[in-house]
């Protein structure tokens, strides 16, 4: 079981790493700009690269760790279906959506020049598609599929030592 769950806790490293290439090439190579949402949801997983490599590194505290690994993809999976929610109308855009592009205060003058820049990206509008699927809509379920092969590592932890 040592070696199965060493395995699959490269495997979630490697994915994520993939994960967070793809998602820097189609902003920066192919020009897609993400919305907030699209940042955040980046988070779990940087998290989880910098966590597991943590478990290999200092050996101790491994189900805490992969514990908290579980939450953060727990919570990608709530971000992700929330902006999908967003996407499809069923949710109204948040605060979170308008960070950073806030009207309040501006003159005439600075709000045109903010829609003319249009530095902020709605979340509702999907830039890009993979198969017919927003990249909210694949991040909900990649999500929920890590979130499950998580809560199988650490329930095996303790057994077959």
């Amino acid at each position: 079981m040592l070696n199965n769950k060493k395995f699959i806790l490269n495997s979630v490293l490697a994915f994520s790493i993939l994960s967070l290439a793809i998602a820097y090439f189609i902003q920066y190579i192919l020009g897609h700009k993400p919305c907030n949402l699209c940042l955040i949801e980046r988070i779990p997983y940087l998290a989880s690269i910098i966590l597991i490599s943590l478990i290999f590194i200092i050996n101790k505290f491994e189900k805490v760790i992969a514990g908290i690994v579980l939450l953060f993809f727990i919570f990608g999976a709530i971000v992700s279906f929330y902006h999908v929610g967003i996407e499809q109308g069923f949710f109204s855009e948040s605060l979170v959506c308008d960070l950073g592009a806030s009207s309040e205060n501006l003159s005439k003058e600075d709000l045109l020049k903010q829609l003319e820049n249009k530095t902020a990206i709605s979340c509702k509008d999907v830039t890009f598609r993979f198969l017919g699927l927003s990249l909210a809509t694949i991040n909900t379920v990649i999500s929920i599929l890590l979130s499950a092969i998580m809560s199988v590592v650490i329930k095996n932890y303790g057994q077959n030592k």
